[in-house]
């Protein structure tokens, strides 16, 4: 029973999406800009990662506990419960210093400028992750300058300050320019690529991460790639609404 708010509790009447489901686990406030209003990401995390994939786990349970006892049971799947059950991350790491500041001010909430995106000078972005020291050093070389003459990576206080001065560097080339210095490098800086482009990238290219159907419409390989069963991908135009609804209506008798 894949539900937003759980089978019971005063909201499991309420209608409601994934930005209140969101909302009620906790999740959503740690999302967004320092100084800004929470911001949903898409609708992924609580209807998708939360509900969905929460749903198909406890399906999977199910089944193996029927393996052992050959009993069912009812699986209750609360899509505010299962959101804040992926975020077991963030609760189990309060003491640890990653969240202290503000929201938007933190290590990987875009507070630090070593883990956050620039633009370039066409307008595109680049992705950078650079949180171990070794691969900070790779990115202070890409971007040409040089350790001794900066604060130490860590220096919160020196963070806003930073992130100005690499916005500045990274709008100075294009996206393409930013690739040619840091792919095959471990600096973690790589292009956000746009649904236009992410199907002609070489990395997605040569592991065939990304299927064109009989109508050119690309979508993404069923993940996870299983070595001796892999999903056997249909390159047939996805179905209209309702196409099958009586021939599956009468295979079910």
């Amino acid at each position: 029973r894949l539900s937003g708010f759980g089978q019971s509790g005063r909201f499991s009447r309420m209608a409601g999406h994934d930005i209140n489901y969101l909302a009620l686990s906790g999740v959503l406030s740690k999302i967004g800009r320092s100084g800004e209003n929470p911001f949903p990401p898409l609708n992924l995390l609580a209807d998708f990662g939360g509900g969905g994939l929460m749903c198909t786990l406890g399906i999977l349970l199910a089944l193996f506990e029927r393996t052992r006892s050959g009993k069912g049971q009812v699986i209750d799947v609360s899509m505010v419960e299962g959101s804040a059950y992926l975020s077991s991350f963030l609760w189990k790491s309060q003491k640890t210093g990653l969240w202290e500041q503000p929201q938007g001010q933190n290590l990987l909430d875009g507070g630090a400028p070593f883990y956050t995106t620039y633009k370039t000078a066409d307008g595109g972005f680049m992705a950078v992750g650079a949180l171990e020291p070794q691969f900070y050093k790779l990115l202070i070389k890409g971007l040409g300058l040089k350790s001794d003459d900066l604060p130490h990576q860590m220096s919160m206080s020196d963070w806003p300050e930073m992130k100005k001065r690499f916005a500045d560097i990274f709008a100075k080339k294009k996206k393409a320019e930013w690739c040619q210095i840091f792919d095959g490098t471990d600096a973690c800086v790589t292009p956000v690529l746009t649904f236009e482009e992410v199907a002609h990238h070489h990395h997605n290219k040569e592991r065939g991460s990304f299927l064109t159907d009989e109508e050119q419409g690309v979508s993404p390989r069923p993940a996870p790639l299983l070595s001796d069963t892999p999903a056997v991908p249909s390159s047939r135009r996805d179905p209209f609404v309702g196409e099958h609804t009586e021939e599956i209506l009468r295979e079910f008798g």
